[in-house]
């Protein structure tokens, strides 16, 4: 056991749990935040080029959304094991599994690169790009050549966060969002790259962060984790608990993407490349408003790792019960704002008369999926309790039950098979994220339960 070096971040996350829900949240919130404002401008000036540009994104987005889970499993599951083991009060155990994460990222980063290069041509093609096909490939191309930059931060930041540094993870993500709003109108309009040209501001934009941040990790060194790779070999043990979580966490949103794929396939069958653009655009919004508890869940993750490794099961639940509260008062006021303010938020995607088509169906949209934020906390605070004390395959089947059995069918049923199209593809997708709810409360509740009755 080594008790030596406790950062402020350690201290913080085996302090109060309900103090540590909030001082690891807020900077991840504002990470996010700023992560989604870059999405939202992004779009704004993509918008600029047309309806076909937006589509070129769109199209690009679920195979963008799977390389990032498999970024995040690795991320996820290597924080929650360090976290594991800082509650244990094990450095050389959380310095292993740093190590272990890092190497683990470099492969699947790697197979994933090569992959998707090879394949990008035919996936835009099954995606059903029609007009904007040789403007999707293109896109997709450059973002794929640069996935490895993407992986390398995600998993930094994971580990950042792992140890209870919430505000240098802060730091790493808003880094990344200023210089990728600074470079987009030189890339797409000053140098009339167009859709490229956002590639191009994406890729350079997470390189240069991801030489600033390897700096702290491996040169500066004021993390509590260390990092060692001379004469590394990979502990079994290690492997699998990284992998209990890590795993699961991939292919949950994997499964995501998998839904995305899908949702995206039915959209441009019922609205072709503007009904595309109106899902992607408007998912950027719905995106944007499930801030809050995206940063919630990252701090509950670590918080719940933490009160595990140190058998505190109570605390561990306070922590759950404490952000879930928090999240569906946060979701209901931004739900109502949403719904309030449709029209105006409508605008700031549609200012350029390429774009104007899509305003009325991209008003129905915001006005359809608002109803469904307040259940959102549930499912993600549910999977983040679920990963932080390594039951990865209870959040991947809730996540499965949500994307798989619920959505796509819900989607398929009032969109297609109903004949309501683009408006009841949203009011099932909407549908569905509301009829998983009891499961996710219900099964969260009875575990951390049976864990506290275990415990006596």
């Amino acid at each position: 056991m080594d008790n030596a070096r406790d950062t402020e971040g350690v201290r913080i996350l085996l302090g109060n749990p309900k103090r540590a829900v909030i001082k690891l949240s807020l900077p991840m919130i504002a990470a996010m935040s700023a992560q989604t404002l870059y999405n939202l401008v992004d779009a704004i000036w993509v918008s600029g080029k047309g309806p076909d540009s937006l589509s070129a994104v769109g199209f690009t987005f679920p195979f963008y959304f799977l390389a990032m889970a498999l970024a995040n499993g690795v991320g996820i599951g290597g924080g929650a094991a360090i976290s594991r083991q800082i509650g244990a009060r094990d450095k050389p155990g959380a310095d292993s599994r740093a190590a272990h994460t890092m190497v683990l990222m470099v492969i699947v980063s790697a197979i994933s690169t090569v992959t998707m290069l090879v394949l990008a041509d035919r996936l835009m093609r099954l995606m059903r790009a029609g007009s904007a096909l040789g403007l999707s490939v293109t896109y997709a191309r450059i973002i794929f050549a640069g996935i490895v930059f993407v992986f390398f931060v995600q998993t930094a930041v994971a580990i950042l966060r792992a140890e209870g540094d919430a505000r240098r993870a802060m730091y790493v993500m808003v880094a990344g969002v200023v210089l990728n709003i600074t470079l987009d109108p030189v890339f797409i309009y000053v140098l009339d790259l167009g859709v490229a040209g956002a590639a191009w501001a994406t890729v350079l934009s997470m390189g240069l962060v991801s030489l600033v941040t390897a700096y702290w990790l491996f040169i500066q060194r004021r993390t509590y984790v260390s990092f060692r790779f001379r004469g590394f070999r990979f502990d079994k043990q290690v492997v699998l608990d990284i992998g209990r979580v890590g795993l699961p966490v991939s292919v949950s949103h994997m499964s995501m993407s998998v839904m995305a794929f899908v949702l995206t396939r039915l959209v441009a069958g019922v609205g072709g490349p503007q009904g595309v653009a109106v899902y992607t655009t408007g998912w950027r919004v719905v995106s944007m408003a499930t801030l809050p508890i995206l940063g919630m869940a990252s701090a509950v993750t670590a918080v719940v790792s933490a009160a595990f490794g140190a058998g505190q099961y109570g605390r561990m639940r306070t922590a759950y019960l404490y952000a879930l509260k928090a999240g569906v008062a946060a979701e209901g006021v931004l739900a109502v704002c949403i719904l309030a303010f449709a029209p105006q938020i409508t605008w700031i995607f549609t200012w350029s008369r390429a774009s104007a088509g899509i305003i009325d169906d991209l008003v129905v949209f915001l006005r359809t999926m608002w109803v469904f934020l307040p259940a959102v906390p549930v499912g993600m605070l549910t999977s983040a309790l679920f990963q932080g004390t390594g039951k990865g395959l209870n959040a991947l089947a809730m996540t499965l039950i949500r994307t798989l059995v619920f959505t796509v069918p819900f989607a398929w049923f009032f969109g297609i098979f109903l004949e309501w199209g683009l408006q009841g593809i949203w009011v099932g997708t909407a549908a569905a994220g509301l009829a998983y709810v009891p499961i996710a409360f219900g099964w969260a509740n009875a575990y951390s339960m049976r864990l506290l009755k275990a415990a006596g």
